[in-house]
């Protein structure tokens, strides 16, 4: 699959999963440098908000978009993903005052490759929403087609309510 980057084709390093799918296995890091693995995250919904590199301002305003969404959902946890290192992670979070997601480092790339959204020839995940139930099934997934572009976070979040009715 390819998606865009400021109008020029990236390939990704496969075809992203997709709903129906089970959330594939991978390896994280928490801002304790703490590993996170894909059995630590079911038993909730989860909302994964994957972002190219947090120092860019679309990655910044879909990051604070989902930071303000948070409050509304008690029962869902809401993850941020990108491939900063935990140290930048921390950074930008202090920076930017964000405090109620849970930011995850996909320094080492375990998540994109697992989930197929790395783009290789950029050395970073491509900007995508996934929702998992419970059971870590995928029940929603939107991949930007173009990368600089924020997601649809209506459809999304419409999305997550009906899930968790």
């Amino acid at each position: 699959m390819n998606v865009l980057i400021e109008g020029e084709v990236a390939e990704l390093v496969g075809e992203p999963v997709k709903v129906g799918e089970m959330l594939p296995h991978f390896k994280l890091e928490d801002q304790n440098g703490e590993k996170v693995k894909t059995a630590d995250l079911i038993g909730k919904v989860t909302l994964f908000s994957v972002v190219p590199d947090l120092n860019t301002g679309t990655c910044t305003l879909q990051t604070r978009h989902f930071n303000k969404t948070v409050d509304q959902f008690d029962s869902v946890q809401f993850i941020t993903v990108s491939t900063n290192s935990v140290e930048e992670q921390r950074n930008w979070c202090a920076a930017e005052g964000i405090k109620n997601l849970r930011m995850l480092s996909d320094e080492q790339e375990s998540f994109g490759y697992a989930t197929k959204l790395y783009l290789p020839a950029n050395a970073i995940d491509t900007r995508a929403i996934y929702i998992v139930d419970s059971e870590g099934v995928i029940r929603y997934a939107q991949i930007v087609p173009e990368v600089s572009e924020e997601p649809n976070y209506d459809e999304a979040l419409e999305t997550l309510r009906n899930i968790i009715k």
